[in-house]
């Protein structure tokens, strides 16, 4: 008996992973933590028990990945900028909020060759500083601190890390921007300076700055394939704060020492930050939008309401 109950749940595993659904998704900044979520969980697991299979495209920033949902190339977005979806949704775009990526920006640096004069902010002048894509939480944070800091400044758009280094490390650039593990080798050797993180900008500190988001479409289209996402993706959080298993997971998925994927997360990627339950400090951010001059006037209740459809656990 034993031995047909093993067999028969073998079959309903082949059954299963046979039936699983496909999403595809676009994910801004391959490699850091918070946005390793579907990836650690793909590689764990997690999603296949959900009857999903991911088709992974990274991005070079939260711009692109909402521009991909947008178009409807793609059926989710991870870790679009909270700033960049408001200002979408504001001019008729067909976006969906259904889950918070990462709330506060602690784990966003801003730094300098070792050697260069800058020390703070307020020292850049007329220089550049870099961000990702327009309508990432990198745009967000550049603009508030030039805001907050009445800075000449010029932003300009670098891409991802890797590429911010180069421009940064040849001159090209005068402040790049980061966020752990990349960068911490740099660090630790000397090379570069960090002058800000991204709750300097205080606009953005304790507020949601990442989101989930969907296109209007797919949501209507593909409901029970989104909410069976987003319970997975819940699994997936709980999982990389649970087990080392996790760690060893995205340690493959990076090619790093574990010691090194562990010092990431636990210095700069409290759990509570990737809760994607719920949008954090909503009232404010919606204010903040106009401010910064990403939509026209506050978004109401109800075009929030709209916007904003976190599946329920």
């Amino acid at each position: 008996m034993k031995v047909i109950a093993a067999a028969f749940s073998i079959l309903i595993a082949m059954n299963a992973v046979a039936q699983a659904e496909t999403l595809k998704l676009a994910v801004g900044q391959r490699g850091t933590w918070d946005t390793s979520v579907a990836e650690i969980g793909q590689r764990g697991g997690i999603f296949k028990k959900h009857g999903l299979d991911l088709e992974i495209l990274y991005t070079q920033g939260g711009g692109e990945t909402q521009q991909a949902v947008i178009s409807g190339s793609v059926d989710i977005g991870v870790a679009a900028g909270m700033m960049g979806v408001l200002s979408a949704f504001s001019k008729g775009a067909p976006v969906r909020i259904i889950g918070s990526e990462m709330t506060g920006a602690a784990e966003m640096f801003f730094y300098v060759p070792a050697n260069s004069p800058i020390k703070s902010l307020k020292d850049i002048g007329t220089g550049t500083i870099a961000y990702s894509t327009n309508g990432s939480s990198t745009h967000g944070v550049v603009t508030a601190f030039i805001k907050q800091y009445d800075l000449k400044a010029k932003p300009v758009a670098t891409g991802a890390q890797a590429a911010t280094l180069t421009a940064v490390m040849s001159r090209q650039i005068d402040v790049g921007w980061s966020a752990p593990p990349f960068g911490l080798d740099q660090i630790e050797r000397g090379d570069i300076r960090i002058i800000a993180i991204g709750n300097d900008a205080t606009v953005f500190k304790g507020q949601t700055v990442r989101l989930v988001i969907t296109n209007a479409q797919a949501l209507a289209s593909r409901k029970d394939a989104i909410a069976r996402f987003m319970r997975a993706y819940r699994e997936t959080v709980d999982w990389m704060y649970a087990d080392t298993g996790a760690l060893k997971a995205y340690g493959e998925f990076m090619q790093i020492p574990e010691a090194k994927t562990k010092l990431a997360r636990d210095r700069f990627f409290p759990k509570e930050a990737l809760n994607p339950d719920r949008v954090v400090g909503l009232d404010v951010i919606v204010q903040d939008a106009v401010a910064l001059k990403y939509t026209a006037a506050p978004l109401s209740k109800e075009q929030l309401a709209e916007l904003i459809q976190i599946p329920p656990r």
